[in-house]
């Protein structure tokens, strides 16, 4: 793209549906570096320099879905599955508070049945009453990613104080969803559920996959003006890799080198796109680059979520092949995290909650 229409196009506010394709079909480094550099003012204008940790705990990889591409998908008898504990589960949230993390997330498989339901409500409840310190006075901010439920499973969470939810939608094209999906999960089931929690008021955060066989620029742009016209709070997304247990092939239309660089523009386009809301650098673009997570902060991310699951159940907690760090301890983590965040001139904000200015500015 010529210099005095990139530059004019990455000054803009407000993107067309066409302005956004443009953006992710740069390709050239120099034009890729100006999007990096304009995310980057935009991520520093509207979030400060500071890149907020969310310890994540996998506590469970049971699940009742049997999405083609997911590697704890219910029809894959080769994973090992477990549930951990409420001690395990609390001792690894209260490690994660007093280093000063400041949030963590619960993540597990899809279930809706009264005994999960009744089991997360508790570890909320004690989470909350556990974490609080003069540090942490509120206590730990508590982010859910339990998958589809019912509003009034929604409510319970959130009134026992769960304030952010993670409910990926993978993509928003209609077809693409059909077929990465069982029949019995549809997209208007998701974006439901996604209405529910905005109308309980949660944070709400979604995402999708990069690189999907049979993805389009055209479709990514759509997601990207979904996330914006859906008030989403916080974005979760990164690059397809495929788990080898699953039915859904590896894309022949994108190499990995494409899908990272891929990945990294949608978190810049995104970033020019919602302004104000929270991005993660994913453990996926790590899996494909080793300084993947440093580079999609550059790009744009403000959140990382280091990984509190204990080590000798990582292994079965593989969404796709290759994921990195499953053998690395909480401290190492720790210390290899904030290397990571450091070596690229930013920040983390300790003991604080890091919710999304753009809920703020909603509420």
């Amino acid at each position: 793209m010529d210099s005095p229409r990139l530059d004019s196009l990455l000054k803009q506010t407000r993107f067309s549906h066409q302005d956004i394709v443009a953006l992710l079909s740069l390709d050239e480094p120099t034009d890729v570096e100006c999007l990096r550099k304009a995310a980057e003012a935009v991520t520093f204008q509207y979030c400060s320099n500071l890149v907020y940790y969310r310890g994540i705990v996998e506590f469970s990889n049971r699940c009742a879905l049997d999405c083609h591409y997911c590697g704890i998908r219910r029809s894959n008898t080769r994973v090992g599955r477990f549930t951990l504990t409420k001690a395990e589960i609390v001792e690894a949230a209260l490690w994660c508070a007093s280093e000063g993390y400041g949030s963590v997330v619960l993540q597990s498989g899809e279930r809706k049945d009264p005994s999960f339901i009744d089991f997360v409500e508790d570890i909320i409840l004690t989470l909350k009453a556990d974490s609080v310190s003069e540090a942490l006075p509120r206590g730990l901010g508590i982010t859910l990613c339990v998958g589809e439920q019912t509003p009034e499973t929604y409510q319970r969470f959130f009134n026992a104080g769960a304030h952010r939810y993670l409910l990926r939608i993978e993509t928003t094209d209609p077809g693409l969803f059909h077929e990465i999906h069982p029949e019995n999960q549809t997209l208007d089931s998701r974006l439901a559920c996604l209405r529910s929690l905005q109308a309980i008021g949660y944070q709400v955060g979604t995402g999708v996959m990069i690189g999907l066989p049979g993805q389009t620029l055209d479709m990514l742009a759509r997601d990207v003006t979904f996330f914006r016209d859906f008030d989403i709070d916080m974005i979760g997304m990164g690059p397809y890799i495929r788990s080898q247990d699953t039915p859904l092939p590896g894309s022949e239309s994108i190499e990995k080198s494409s899908a990272f660089k891929l990945g990294l523009k949608m978190i810049a386009v995104t970033r020019l796109v919602c302004r104000d809301i929270n991005i993660a650098a994913t453990t996926a673009l790590q899996a494909l680059e080793p300084d993947g997570r440093e580079q999609g902060i550059t790009f744009g991310a403000n959140v990382t979520m280091p990984n509190l699951t204990p080590t000798e159940v990582r292994k079965d907690y593989q969404l796709y092949d290759g994921k990195p760090c499953i053998n690395e301890g909480k401290g190492e983590c720790r210390s290899c995290l904030l290397n990571r965040v450091r070596s690229v001139g930013r920040e983390v904000g300790f003991n604080a909650w890091g919710d999304s200015k753009h809920f703020a500015g909603r509420h």
